[in-house]
């Protein structure tokens, strides 16, 4: 089909569909917040869910060993990471899986790292689980976030670092940390103990050229304290259809991850989480290259039209298809700024302090939409702030 079939924009009002919530009460809001994508799903994943619906009997479900197979083929293939099949352990989603981790190698009290700004649940799931929560501020440079490796490792030492939750590629930001950026956080951990979760749920989505780098193919040595989390889900918009991945080399974290994972009741997966994954990783490949072509021609003309005609703040992201927008020319309070963009704008974005204190004066705009969608949102965000004069 090519990229004709990201050219709709699908109806998804009437379909209780979160990020669409709002605009049912106010038509005219228009939503670019919550990170799924506008588009229609991969045809070979529909056509295996209206498969599914005529079996007539729903009842519990277990993995098979295609589904395995394809996620180890998918990972080889794309990302350069091989490892047994007995490494996975599928999970309801990612976020749960790292509330997993929190409760299965941490105790109450003790302390979780985070690299702030950073996607919300990361600092929720820590605080709901009674840790505590230790940031790392990223640093911005030339439009880009690095991380500030001295301080990293004096947050390690000082507050005594237990588990450090790592996003990547980084959401917000679309951050792809190089294999040196990972070699360091890796013997950072490997000094101090600390042991590893790293947020992977992006990798497929790396766009302009970049590369996704996998935390445990940087060094054999790193997969004795890491956990790798992934999914099909954000790659080919089916989170509704609920699994995830957990990659988990190291026997004894593995048992310990499994052992929390059943006592929580977190072991049962969805059958259309099942049959939506593997039928993507078997079919979505030339879907996935359409797809980031999209994503590429959206996040140009953003930046583009931002950049031009406003004093918007645009750092361009490698990764994903949300782009962190800095408002602080405006010198609007956190109050302002929100109502100008739900209430002139009429635009629904995430809000910057969502991700951390860094996000002051910031917002995250999702562009994964049929252009004309996002020309109309770019459209208003430039009507609501305009270039000073």
């Amino acid at each position: 089909m090519g990229k004709e079939q990201f050219l709709t924009v699908p109806d998804r009002l009437g379909h209780h569909t979160s990020k669409w919530k709002e605009s049912e009460q106010d038509p005219e809001l228009l939503p670019a917040w919550i990170a799924d994508m506008d588009f229609e799903s991969l045809p070979a994943v529909r056509q295996a869910i209206r498969d599914y619906a005529d079996q007539l009997v729903y009842g519990y479900t277990y993995p098979s060993e295609e589904l395995y197979q394809a996620v180890q083929n998918w990972e080889k293939s794309e990302h350069g990471y091989v490892f047994e099949k007995e490494a996975i352990v599928f999970m309801e989603g990612v976020v749960p899986s790292i509330s997993t981790a929190i409760q299965a190698f941490t105790k109450e009290g003790e302390t979780v790292l985070i690299n702030t700004p950073v996607y919300p649940p990361f600092a929720r799931s820590v605080r709901l689980n009674q840790r505590k929560l230790v940031t790392n501020s990223l640093v911005e440079v030339d439009g880009l976030f690095q991380i500030d490796f001295e301080q990293l490792e004096k947050d390690f030492v000082e507050h005594q670092v237990k588990l450090y939750i790592l996003c990547n590629p980084h959401n917000p930001g679309g951050r792809v940390w190089e294999r040196e950026v990972l070699e360091k956080i890796g013997h950072l951990c490997q000094k101090h103990g600390v042991l590893l979760v790293s947020d992977e749920i992006h990798q497929d989505l790396v766009l302009f050229g970049h590369q996704h780098v996998s935390f445990n193919t940087v060094d054999p040595s790193f997969k004795e304290f890491t956990l790798v989390l992934s999914s099909a889900t954000k790659t080919f918009n089916i989170a509704g259809t609920k699994n995830s991945y957990a990659i988990i080399e190291n026997d004894a974290l593995r048992k310990s991850f499994q052992a929390r994972q059943l006592r929580n009741n977190q072991h049962e997966i969805s059958a259309l989480g099942f049959i939506a994954t593997e039928v993507a990783y078997l079919n979505g490949k030339g879907w996935l290259e359409d797809l980031k072509e999209v994503l590429e021609e959206n996040i140009d003309y953003t930046v583009e039209v931002l950049r031009n005609q406003t004093d918007i703040g645009v750092m361009k992201p490698q990764g994903t298809y949300l782009l962190w927008l800095d408002f602080s020319a405006y010198d609007l309070s956190e109050e302002e700024l929100h109502a100008r963009l739900h209430d002139q704008a009429k635009v629904i974005l995430n809000k910057g302090t969502d991700f951390g204190v860094e996000g002051k004066q910031h917002a995250r705009l999702n562009v994964a939409a049929p252009k004309t969608l996002v020309q109309e949102i770019v459209a208003r965000i430039v009507t609501a702030f305009p270039k000073k004069v």
